[in-house]
């Protein structure tokens, strides 16, 4: 649920919503659940707000504090808790908040709970007397525990990584990345090279860690003539990677490489699990990495709980989103910047390679995005481009995926906005582009 601050997003509407996920936990019977933040400046607000709500319907809290998402997530695994609540907008602007909700098993909660929650959240949840009211109780240690667990992840050859003794540039948008990142290079034996690592949420450029936001990163690899230059979102699921000649490389390679980190020093216990899932709008340079593993490619419909989801069901060691978010479901099942740059720095050292020898390894490919203002309904469109272009393979599980050997085109209702959004993939920019004004005419 995201909003702006003050104008959709209000700390009674978080308390309410609060409320209604510490009812639902309690009725479940776990009144427990694990609450963090990230940086924003309006975090300590509605974490207030969020707790006072959970203590008005008798949950215990774990307060973890200003950590990343899947700090969080992970937290609740660890505690056994019955929810978890992460307030953050992830990569929306800095004057956007917003409520992660997260189920016992540390995924986000799924559309029928998520449905559920927020009917207990209209009708009002059933309040606690005086002698019920729940309690808060730190716990300090989460960031600490994460940290941990990727560190000794049998995947990732760590003294291989400390023995290359990387100068890794690192841009944390003064997100909450700035409480772990730091510190898990450092443990990797990597010299950091940081910008922007306060953790105070004001955020010195465009949040969202694509390509065109990352110019002071990019001068910073330049500059300390480091390895790799890393940037994380506020909330740290997502990793964008620039290559040691300065040049962003585009968040879909973070996927890619980690596929490759995975698949190319598989312990024997991983060998039935060669499948890699991704959303409908990843690029192909993840379809590439898959092949080039022996592995198998499933998609799924846009969105971090349907790729979680897939991955349980395929029992997959590896998945996540082309936006940079790695999910390495042995770790938990959540992207997770922290085990994605350990994966990364993992490939890196066993291969001997650059960042940009690994690029150039493969095809490339341009990816051209666009949106309209949504009309009355989009059926009779994904039908006639299925008609126009009867030699794509189609997939209608979300919105319009059109795909061919090596281009695609994803035309899709947003969940955020009300826009269509156009997507397509293809060799070149112009061929690209030719698939995204064809799917505009066709709609217009």
């Amino acid at each position: 649920m995201r909003g702006i601050v003050g104008l959709d997003l209000t700390p009674e509407l978080v308390a309410r919503h609060a409320a209604a996920l510490g009812a639902w936990a309690r009725a479940a019977g776990n009144p427990t659940v694990v609450v963090g933040r990230d940086a924003r400046t309006s975090g300590p607000m509605f974490v207030r707000a969020a707790s006072a709500g959970l203590m008005s319907v008798g949950v215990q809290i774990l307060d973890v504090g200003l950590v990343p998402t899947p700090t969080v997530q992970l937290a609740v695994e660890h505690h056994q808790a019955g929810a978890g609540l992460v307030l953050t907008a992830s990569h929306n602007p800095i004057e956007w908040n917003a409520l992660k909700f997260i189920g016992p098993d540390g995924l986000f909660l799924d559309a029928e709970v998520g449905a559920r929650v927020r009917e207990l959240a209209d009708l009002g949840p059933e309040r606690v007397a005086w002698d019920q009211v729940g309690e808060v109780v730190e716990d300090t240690e989460a960031v600490a525990r994460h940290l941990d667990q990727v560190m000794a992840l049998p995947v990732i050859d760590v003294p291989a990584i400390q023995r290359r003794g990387f100068t890794v540039a690192l841009d944390c948008v003064r997100g909450a990345g700035g409480t772990a990142m730091p510190a898990l290079l450092e443990r990797l034996g990597c010299t950091v090279v940081g910008i922007n690592l306060e953790t105070d949420g004001k955020f010195p450029r465009p949040p969202e860690p694509i390509p065109e936001h990352l110019g002071e990163l990019e001068r910073l690899v330049l500059r300390s003539k480091a390895d790799v230059g890393v940037a994380v979102d506020p909330d740290v699921d997502r990793l964008a990677l620039v290559d040691e000649l300065g040049r962003a490389i585009g968040e879909d390679y973070t996927l890619a490489f980690a596929v490759q980190a995975v698949y190319g020093s598989a312990p024997s216990d991983m060998e039935n699990a060669r499948v890699v899932v991704a959303n409908l709008s990843t690029s192909l340079v993840v379809e590439d990495a898959a092949k080039g593993s022996g592995a198998r490619m499933v998609r799924a419909p846009v969105g971090e709980a349907n790729v979680a989801q897939a991955i349980v069901e395929e029992g997959a060691a590896i998945g996540g989103e082309g936006n940079g978010g790695v999910i390495l479901p042995s770790l938990h099942v959540g992207r997770d910047a922290p085990v994605g740059v350990a994966l990364i720095l993992h490939l890196l050292a066993r291969q001997g390679s650059t960042v940009s020898a690994l690029v150039a390894a493969g095809p490339r490919y341009h990816i051209v995005k666009s949106k309209l203002a949504r009309g009355p309904s989009l059926e009779p469109v994904y039908r006639r481009l299925i008609d126009r272009f009867v030699d794509a393979t189609s997939d209608l599980r979300d919105g319009l995926r059109l795909a061919w050997p090596d281009r695609w085109l994803h035309l899709r209702p947003s969940g955020t906005e009300p826009v269509v959004r156009i997507i397509a993939e293809a060799p070149s920019q112009a061929e690209a582009e030719d698939l995204v004004t064809l799917c505009r005419e066709t709609l217009q």
